[in-house]
């Protein structure tokens, strides 16, 4: 836990040692209220006091060793114990780790809330260490980061090869000389450092890289099997530059800074070629960038292959052989609906139907199939599109997204009239797909008319193969978790976790897997949706004609030993 300080405050301290005065305590602390900076800042860059004298009163007022910091070679197990964003915002440094102790500098000790923050955080016990603030903040240039991504950093901001210094452009100025600024993002070394943002998520199997910028940092993220990992970020002076270079690959205005923007670009890489999503918003201290990752190659475009259980596959390929109806997936962004979706056109894509698709944004292009993007700025929205798609004889139509009652009248009347119909729509699960179009408007006898199939869909991570081990779980568990042992689940439960590798960067897993439940237009839950029935009726009328649940899906692929029960119990509800 983190240790009990003095409850003195930091003004008394000062005022005590006669550092400085009362009147100059009032200014600061005056400056303190209207900035939000720390007192200790403050009074070093005023002048009243230097770093020294305040490292020095510290450590004697407060019983604490000073160290300076520059002198220590701290190693990375350590280091990762702090997050950098968290080192950074309270200017504090891991030093060494003995036993249950994590020693910890920090420019400010009586910040207690960092000190519960990091207990909380890594159950360490926190032993602070005063250190001066300038140095801490050196060493934290100095030790985080690392690797290929830090060598090209110093690079660019020190080497005098790379030639004039880049133009840096203040964020409140409101007219941005975009000559100077196009100069700063065709820059060679700006191209290298955008490039090599590119080949870092390319090495980790990113599906978005988040580029946030904040007062004094640029920081870097990758998504890396549904979670965010931080990496080495530009340096804030290069942040304009670094926008505009990504501004002028997607097709973007970088002399927009207000509005938001997306756009697009391609990139090749190891013999393939990689496509970049980039979306723009505009925050306090600049844009922030978010690139989604869409890689082909990696799409996987046969049902059969991703790895669904037997019911809601045999339902899903059932539902495929009808000439008409909807076929709706249901899920949250990022749990996998494109790649099925696009896996069922796939499967459909044959010389003698014409399939034509209405989508926001076009993800993958699909050789074969007429993609439709919507542009609602000049008026080409869902509802549209889709009805200029269904005057150019369509077999098959696939919506992007049915997001109001236009679109999803004329989904279902098209559905109605001779066509198969795929689209996504916004619920928790399968059975809230009947009571959810309703809520739209359409009517129910439409609704129990023209839905062939509904499915939602997660995504689960992966045990890491390098690293897993079996594990025994308890039978009160298994037995809260709504486990029954079935036919899917291959033979014996084998429950297992990974114990965390370098191949999975400790974490204990490595990718991730698809897990769905599939509901067919059973008859039993027909009369169901013409009443208006709740979601839960429809659910327990499907489950009993023979639908698998999320839930029971989930588990059989635990019971496989290809996920985890965590993993169930946080992408899945009792049923």
């Amino acid at each position: 836990m983190a240790p009990k300080m003095s409850k003195r405050r930091l003004p008394d301290m000062l005022l005590e040692q006669g550092l400085v005065t009362e009147e100059q305590l009032r200014e600061c602390i005056s400056v303190q209220r209207a900035t939000g900076q720390t007192l200790p800042r403050i009074l070093v860059e005023r002048g009243y006091l230097s770093e020294e004298d305040l490292v020095v009163t510290l450590s004697e007022q407060l019983g604490i060793p000073h160290i300076r910091v520059a002198n220590y070679n701290i190693p990375k197990e350590v280091l990762a114990e702090v997050p950098e964003t968290l080192a950074r915002q309270h200017i504090m440094l891991p030093i060494s780790i003995t036993g249950d102790v994590l020693t910890l500098a920090m420019s400010n000790p009586l910040n207690i809330m960092a000190l519960d923050d990091l207990h909380m955080l890594t159950s360490y016990d926190i032993e602070p260490v005063v250190a001066v603030e300038s140095e801490i903040q050196a060493a934290i240039e100095k030790n985080y980061g690392g690797g290929k991504a830090q060598d090209l950093y110093d690079e660019l901001v020190k080497d005098p090869a790379h030639g004039a210094e880049l133009k840096v452009i203040q964020e409140e100025e409101e007219i941005i000389n975009v000559s100077e600024l196009e100069n700063g993002a065709e820059d060679e070394p700006v191209k290298r450092l955008v490039n090599l943002v590119l080949y870092n998520a390319m090495e980790l199997g990113a599906s978005d890289i988040h580029l946030e910028p904040f007062e004094k940092m640029v920081r870097l993220r990758y998504r890396v099997d549904g979670s965010l990992q931080e990496a080495k970020g530009p340096p804030k002076n290069l942040q304009p530059n670094v926008i505009a270079r990504l501004k002028i690959l997607s097709g973007c205005r970088i002399d927009e800074h207000r509005l938001p923007q997306d756009g697009r670009f391609r990139i090749r890489y190891s013999n393939r070629d990689i496509d970049f999503r980039v979306a723009y918003l505009p925050c306090k201290y600049g844009e922030k960038v978010v690139m989604r990752v869409l890689d082909k190659n990696t799409l996987l475009l046969d049902i059969e292959k991703l790895g669904f259980e037997k019911q809601p596959t045999s339902a899903f390929q059932e539902a495929l052989k009808l000439p008409h109806g909807m076929i709706l997936m249901t899920g949250p962004t990022g749990s996998g609906k494109t790649t099925t979706l696009y896996s069922a056109l796939n499967k459909l894509n044959s010389i003698d139907r014409n399939i034509v698709t209405v989508e926001d944004p076009i993800e993958y292009e699909l050789f074969g199939v007429n993609q439709v993007q919507v542009h609602a700025s000049i008026g080409l929205t869902f509802a549209e599109a889709l009805r200029e798609i269904l005057r150019q004889d369509p077999d098959v139509v696939m919506v992007g997204e049915i997001r109001d009652h236009e679109t999803a009248d004329v989904a279902v009347k098209a559905a109605l009239t001779g066509h198969l119909v795929l689209s996504t729509l916004h619920t928790n699960d399968a059975s809230g797909v009947f009571p959810r179009l309703i809520d739209m408007g359409v009517e129910p006898f439409l609704v129990q008319s023209s839905v062939a199939l509904a499915a939602a869909q997660r995504l689960l991570k992966r045990v890491c193969p390098h690293c897993r081990e079996p594990v025994r779980v308890p039978q009160d568990v298994l037995e809260r978790v709504q486990y029954v042992p079935s036919e899917d689940d291959g033979g014996p439960a084998e429950f297992v976790r990974g114990a965390g590798c370098s191949k999975c960067n400790d974490t204990g897993y490595k990718g991730r897997i698809g897990v769905i439940e599939a509901m067919p237009n059973y008859p039993s839950i027909q009369e169901l949706v013409m009443n208006r029935a709740s979601g839960n009726q429809i659910k327990a009328a499907a489950t009993q004609a023979g639908m698998r649940t999320l839930r029971q899906n989930a588990l059989s692929k635990a019971a496989r030993g290809i996920t985890t029960i965590e993993q169930v119990l946080e992408h899945t509800t009792a049923d």
